[in-house]
């Protein structure tokens, strides 16, 4: 374990890593809880997720950091790339197997992330994407954020915009998620919290995925849930483009210039501990 992560009782299912063959990587199911790399027919939402890793992982260089719910562990591998040393936490068995057999250069535990397993004031960075909404205590969970981190320290969370997402409905259209924000409402969560410097960004389209949003019916978004709730098959066009979305694709954008926030995809949110 890294030295900023605290010894666990010994009866803690991350105590002792299970035995896998490393030609026989833990394989994860793509179940619709969490996107996985490598998959033509998941690569438009692994790719809208893999790009904030990409844009924000530069302010994890030489940092100690935390990502909290780790999921398939891409992410979290990613930022091993530049930051001094990473911990992540997944509630999920299948997932933290799947981390340590795949990516070890990632330290990863089973845990609640409403009772983070770490010291105060302990990592310098917590990350957070596409998971807050899958969260019951979202509060609960952002005020652990503030306290493990140490003074200065950011939170940097992202979430699918619940305006765009699952419009007009009270609850969310995806069943894995509890509770959708929209841009004020995750601004107000981080604030009751206690983190200062909210700085607020909105995830978009660039100009290759607007065409392919034209080409199929004004969304290429809404083209392939409706198949995959039909169970029906992919035209061919639809599969080629899926398959050839980029990060590059993306625009990521804050308040102060582009489209308006409200209409953004995604939300993401960087907040300091004061």
């Amino acid at each position: 374990m890294s030295a900023f992560v605290p010894d666990l009782p010994r009866n803690t299912p991350t105590d002792s890593p299970p035995a896998v063959s490393p030609t026989s990587p833990t394989v994860l199911t793509l179940t619709g809880e969490r996107t996985i790399p490598d998959l033509d027919v998941e690569n438009y939402w692994f790719r809208r997720h893999e790009v904030v890793y990409q844009r924000l992982a530069p302010r994890c260089a030489g940092r100690d950091v935390l990502e909290a719910g780790c999921g398939e562990g891409y992410g979290a591998d990613l930022i091993a790339n530049v930051a001094r040393q990473v911990v992540a936490i997944d509630y999920d068995e299948a997932a933290v197997a799947h981390v340590r057999s795949r990516y070890p250069r990632v330290d990863v535990m089973q845990a609640n992330l409403a009772a983070l397993p770490l010291p105060d004031a302990s990592v310098d960075v917590v990350v957070n994407f596409q998971v807050i909404e899958h969260l019951w205590d979202q509060g609960g969970f952002v005020r652990e954020c503030a306290r493990v981190l140490r003074p200065s320290g950011l939170l940097m969370v992202s979430t699918p915009n619940r305006i765009t997402f699952s419009p007009g409905r009270d609850t969310p259209i995806n069943p894995f998620h509890t509770r959708e924000l929209n841009a004020d409402e995750l601004t107000e969560l981080l604030v009751d919290a206690g983190f200062t410097e909210v700085v607020m960004y909105g995830l978009f389209h660039g100009p290759r995925l607007r065409e392919m949003d034209a080409r199929h019916g004004g969304s290429i978004i809404d083209a392939q849930i409706t198949r995959a709730v039909a169970d029906a098959p992919w035209p061919a066009e639809l599969a080629a483009d899926v398959a050839a979305v980029t990060t590059a694709d993306f625009d990521m954008v804050t308040h102060d210039y582009g489209p308006d926030i409200q209409d953004s995809l995604d939300l993401i949110a960087i907040a300091v501990r004061p």
